[in-house]
């Protein structure tokens, strides 16, 4: 019983020794942003939930990727609605899909500052005799520590067929600039 209550004694002190703290789940604001992409998508989705509105972009992503988005939407070229930069689902990489099957979230290791939290998800199994109806989608999420939590700092968009990924980092300077 004594052993225990030294144990506890030991994390309790480690717990809140300053300059000490267990590393953020990396999956947390991950989870949040693909929560939020299977309800849009769910079959009875009846209000879309942008995953940049600015309550989001303050919480779940970091000051660079919030920063990079306002200056891509303030390009008027950029959206007709006027809400978003992008005229599709970053997330699914396009403007239709279905209901969100086979989702799946795994944390890779930390490095040089960042985690990389990939996503694959299958998001065309609805539609009837599509080519790639059953093709796998992998999103890669770059995740950082700022400000003592895990938050989004990239997102790393499955390329073209033959193609690497696509930073969107890259993309919203891209629109930024009127390109």
């Amino acid at each position: 019983m004594k052993k225990i209550a030294v144990l506890a004694g030991l994390v309790a002190a480690v717990s809140f020794a300053p300059g000490l703290s267990l590393a953020a789940d990396a999956t947390v604001p991950v989870k949040e942003i693909m929560q939020d992409t299977q309800k849009n998508w769910a079959s009875d989705a009846s209000d879309w939930i942008d995953i940049f509105e600015e309550s989001m972009l303050g919480r779940l992503y970091s000051k660079d990727f919030g920063d990079k988005y306002k200056a891509a939407a303030q390009n008027p070229a950029a959206d007709e609605d006027g809400i978003s930069p992008f005229d599709y689902d970053v997330i699914v990489n396009g403007q239709d899909a279905c209901p969100l099957q086979d989702l799946s979230i795994e944390s890779g290791q930390p490095a040089n500052g960042t985690t990389e939290v990939t996503v694959k998800f299958k998001a065309a199994t609805c539609m009837e005799g599509a080519a790639n109806k059953d093709d796998v989608t992998t999103v890669r999420f770059e995740v950082i520590e700022e400000n003592d939590k895990s938050v989004i700092d990239d997102i790393m968009i499955q390329g073209e067929e033959g193609k690497g990924p696509t930073s969107l980092k890259e993309t919203m300077g891209l629109i930024a600039k009127g390109q």
